[in-house]
């Protein structure tokens, strides 16, 4: 009830805005339009007020963010008990960056592999050392985690499903969002959106950011018996191939008590069980006599958007893209973009005491983001045209891990999220082998 109050009220210091309507209501409510300097203007007798559209990895470190540094923040979740089909592979350095505890975690994979398409198996992950791991966990734990923390810090959590998003006609107005929750329509006034609901984001639309091709996942979570579940205690499995996927991976990855199977592809979406089909065939021997416990299906963003930002409205995570070609990882760039875009607003609010524009969102969360991540995302797409478009392709990549040196300069990038340290005369071994392999396989014209 308190929150209702707080929704109905949020915007009186300017106008009544905010109203409780009926679902049958089809009439959005009028904006009283109050006047004020954009971009610079003092917030008086009130903080900047903030709406986070989306309560996973992304929305939830903005939430955390937004609050912390001393802005007005609703976090909209449609469905907290919901769980996206997710490897739920994290980087290691995110445990401490973003303080995710130990006991959420359900596996320290240790050993990986990563199966070619003639079924030519290669360890994956012989340079680990010894406190180094791959840590495995459900989407659901994670994201009902982070929630609750930015919650804890001051965001307001408001379970209800966004309809759209009103944008105002002009500068100083606010934004209004409009959305279901208890079976009645309502709508809350807000200075600044944080998009942050996912490939088909509804915010995305409403700003008209452009759209961009998206991948589906599909994944079932498989009980094994406990003698195959033992298997996989810290193991986790890539398979590549024209019967697993025609330009992605399919995975099986180890959760606490049971594995996540799945695979993912763009160019040929409507085929997406033949593939599941074909990961269930390889992975047979090692899963057999599992039981289906959940499936699930979920777009997955191929690249960043043209526009993320527009007016006071900016995209975080799968929204904006974010999310890397080759490896499909998008869980810590969702909530890197999340935690920076948070922070940009507070730094260009000085704490919520002042108005800001789109090109204080740009200046501090977009041209951040763009210096620190465009070259990782573009050159893992050029890893995916050169190495996923055909069995030979495939061939070569499985071959080329096997190479301890790729393997130490891939885990000690993907562990860290920082460019490992090369040598030179390595670097020059990899770049010769890597050719050998390119012209044993035929596709050096490629």
């Amino acid at each position: 009830m308190a929150l209702q109050f707080q929704c109905l009220q949020v915007f009186s210091p300017l106008s009544p805005v905010a109203t409780t309507r009926s679902p049958s209501s089809s009439r959005s409510p009028s904006l009283v339009i109050a006047s004020s300097k954009f971009h610079t203007a003092p917030l008086l007798g009130r903080k900047l007020r903030a709406a986070v559209i989306g309560g996973g990895p992304a929305g939830s470190s903005a939430a955390e963010a937004l609050a912390a540094g001393g802005v007005e923040t609703y976090l909209f979740e449609r469905s907290p008990s919901s769980a996206k089909p997710c490897g739920g592979a994290l980087p290691l350095c995110m445990l401490s960056e973003f303080d995710i505890p130990a006991h959420l975690i359900d596996r320290h994979v240790t050993r990986m592999k990563i199966i070619s398409p003639s079924n030519i198996a290669v360890d994956f992950g012989k340079t680990l050392k010894a406190h180094e791991f791959i840590p495995m966990l459900r989407r659901e734990v994670l994201d009902s985690f982070l929630r609750a923390r930015a919650q804890s810090i001051g965001a307001n959590i408001i379970h209800g499903l966004v309809l759209n998003l009103e944008v105002p006609a002009s500068s100083n107005a606010p934004y209004v969002v409009h959305y279901t929750t208890e079976n009645s329509m309502r709508s809350l006034a807000v200075d600044v959106v944080i998009g942050a609901d996912g490939a088909n984001s509804r915010v995305a639309k409403s700003i008209d950011a452009g759209g961009y091709t998206c991948a589906i996942a599909f994944q079932e979570r498989i009980k094994l018996p406990e003698e195959k579940m033992e298997y996989y205690e810290n193991l986790a499995e890539m398979y590549v191939g024209n019967d697993v996927s025609p330009d992605f991976y399919a995975w099986v990855f180890p959760k606490c008590d049971h594995v996540a199977v799945g695979t993912g592809t763009v160019c040929s979406k409507q085929d997406i069980k033949q593939y599941q089909s074909g990961i269930r065939e390889r992975a047979k021997s090692k899963i057999s006599g599992g039981k289906v416990i959940k499936v699930e299906a979920h777009p997955i963003p191929e690249h960043p958007r043209a526009r993320r930002v527009i007016g006071r409205v900016a995209l975080v995570g799968d929204a904006a893209g974010y999310v890397t070609k080759c490896s499909g990882e998008g869980i810590y760039f969702a909530a890197k973009s999340g935690r920076m875009c948070g922070e940009a607003v507070v730094r260009a609010s000085e704490g919520g005491e002042r108005m800001i524009g789109e090109r204080d969102l740009k200046r501090e969360y977009l041209r951040e983001w763009d210096a620190k991540y465009v070259g990782t995302f573009r050159f893992l797409d050029l890893l995916q045209r050169v190495f996923y478009g055909d069995n030979a392709g495939r061939e070569a990549l499985v071959e080329m891990c096997g190479n301890e040196y790729v393997q130490r300069m891939t885990f000690e990038s993907y562990l860290y999220k920082k460019l490992a340290e090369g040598n030179r005369v390595e670097d020059a071994k990899l770049m010769w082998n890597t050719i050998g392999s390119l012209i044993k396989c035929g596709i050096v014209g490629r």
